[in-house]
């Protein structure tokens, strides 16, 4: 029997102070606001869905990893402006992560690594599950395994 699932993104009400800041105050903070020049390209961690030619989008550094653990880990992400927090529904995957292959990490507990496999995003079906079946795994972190940037969490449903 598959195990069940859910992908969590990012919460938007953190970022969304950020949008009125000017790009000076955006670089004291290490961000930029840049505008969608093409698509795929912009994936944003709020909405889970890539960003539109034209829409303006936060690249800010975040810490997706926030535990006391050595896997304690931030990288780079995008987030659209206005972006409203996807609530993807048990076993949906958001099209932005079919799209790429993905590097999964999976962590237990204590938010120590006990597995990691790169797939290609048709395959996340499959794959999700069966590193979730593992009782040892907590959770799960997808990110894009080419440039490595974080894109979600993932749960047991």
């Amino acid at each position: 029997m598959s195990t069940g699932f859910r992908v969590v993104a990012l919460a938007g009400d953190a970022f969304a102070p950020l949008f009125p800041l000017g790009d000076e105050e955006l670089r004291e903070r290490g961000m930029r606001r840049l505008v969608v020049d093409s698509t795929p390209g912009f994936p944003c961690r709020v909405s889970l869905v890539d960003a539109n030619v034209g829409e303006r989008v936060l690249l800010l550094p975040f810490e997706h990893h926030d535990v006391a653990s050595p896997y304690r880990a931030s990288g780079p992400i995008f987030v659209r402006e206005g972006a409203v927090t996807a609530r993807p529904a048990v076993n949906e995957i958001p099209d932005v992560l079919r799209r790429r292959p993905q590097s999964l990490r999976a962590y237990d507990a204590q938010a120590m690594l006990v597995a990691a496999e790169v797939a290609e995003g048709h395959g996340l079906d499959e794959r999700i599950p069966a590193l979730l079946e593992d009782p040892r795994v907590a959770y799960l972190h997808l990110h894009n395994a080419r440039p490595g940037c974080f894109n979600c969490r993932v749960e047991r449903a």
